[in-house]
């Protein structure tokens, strides 16, 4: 692979570790001069490359690098944020490409952190002395509320698109509904292994995935006391193409933005791309690479012999939705993939129509909601970003 400029935070006084901001991004400078500022996704989503990378391996005490958990970037976009294996959450400015803050967590552990409505708070869940959820300020990293109930490790949380609801799934088999303005929860579902969830785009309706029983659930918002609106097998609709993962290592759920399509991502050989109304399958989202090293949420770490790094932690998932909706973008051991949601499919298997080679895996990845820009991670954290001078 031929080698592709890119920006380094190096590992000095500018580091994000210590919170300094290095040398800053202009997010439209790669973009071409013969592109307006705003372009269609499909005329730049083969033209994205490394652009900016983020590396926290400076540290003075001996403590390995750690591994990044998950991402998610506040509603305007503007933000980008990471929990991370060292117990610390650092946010990014996408704008100028630089680390903006930390925050630390050692008391409690974190993972799973999510931006709210307003992009100066967040909520994470614990991942020690309990299993609450902690509601907090990032501006003086104080806490608001604590949002206790589930008894066991928090596997997902998904936030309302509209509003200060959201959703956390558990292995205690519960999912419970919050609204962040109390701290008492306002539902509990009862369930198998739910371990993940999304909201729809109009947050009317959410959907729970359980890997244990093969299926997933649909609830009204609304009534979600009330029997689910509609029931995904799993295994029945997709064991025609594949037999991986049907019942066990799902990593993710996404709604695309139209509503129209339901990704339910794997940590196997691919992902499943569904009718979000009828449940059938519309394709299935073929990895080139293989697997993903990560655990899926809510399993166990079982130990034979020495594992890759990494290996017994979780992430948010490997794969995402574009923001227009058609096509999803794959994390690999080396960069990422391409899969155009409305191409051919043979056997209801898709390949990827583009690979976007680099020499970092991307066991994380997420796509801005705002702007024409991709993060990935493991240990380091990139960003992407179109070049169509390329």
């Amino acid at each position: 692979m031929a080698s592709t400029p890119m920006d380094l935070d190096p590992p000095d006084a500018s580091s994000p570790a210590n919170g300094t901001p290095s040398t800053t991004l202009n997010i439209t400078r790669t973009l071409g001069s013969n592109l307006p500022s705003t372009a269609a996704v499909t005329d730049v989503i083969a033209s994205y490359k490394p652009n900016k990378l983020f590396k926290r391996s400076d540290f003075k005490d001996g403590r390995p690098q750690p591994f990044i958990l998950s991402l998610d970037y506040d509603d305007p976009g503007e933000l980008l944020m990471t929990s991370e294996s060292d117990e610390t959450i650092q946010i990014y400015k996408v704008r100028d490409g630089r680390h903006d803050k930390q925050l630390l967590s050692k008391k409690y552990g974190v993972k799973q952190a999510k931006f709210t409505r307003h992009s100066s708070s967040i909520v994470y869940a614990s991942t020690k002395q309990n299993d609450a959820i902690r509601y907090l300020t990032t501006h003086d990293n104080a806490f608001i509320r604590y949002f206790e109930g589930h008894q066991d490790a928090v596997t997902c949380l998904a936030m309302h698109p509209g509003n200060d609801d959201f959703i956390s799934c558990s292995k205690d088999n519960t999912v419970r509904l919050w609204n962040a303005a109390t701290k008492n929860e306002t539902g509990v579902l009862y369930l198998n292994t739910p371990y993940v969830a999304a909201f729809d785009p109009s947050g009317q309706v959410f959907a729970v995935g359980s890997p244990t029983s093969g299926s997933i659930l649909l609830y009204d918002h609304r009534n979600f006391d009330k029997a689910p609106i509609s029931e995904f097998d799993i295994i029945e609709t997709c064991s025609p193409v594949t037999s991986d993962n049907l019942d066990q290592g799902w990593t993710k759920l996404e709604f695309a933005n139209d509503g129209r399509s339901l990704l339910l991502a794997t940590k196997g050989g691919g992902h499943f791309l569904l009718d979000s109304f009828t449940g059938s399958l519309k394709a299935y989202l073929r990895k080139p690479e293989g697997g993903s090293k990560r655990l899926a949420p809510g399993e166990k770490y079982e130990m034979n012999g020495n594992g890759p790094p990494g290996a017994n932690l979780e992430s948010s998932g490997d794969c995402c939705f574009t923001t227009d909706g058609r096509y999803v973008i794959g994390g690999t051991k080396n960069g990422i993939v391409i899969w155009d949601t409305l191409g051919q499919a043979t056997g209801k298997v898709m390949d990827p129509i583009h690979v976007m080679e680099d020499e970092r895996p991307a066991a994380v990845v997420a796509a801005n909601p705002r702007f024409n820009f991709i993060a990935t991670a493991d240990q380091d954290l990139v960003f992407w970003l179109p070049d169509l001078h390329a």
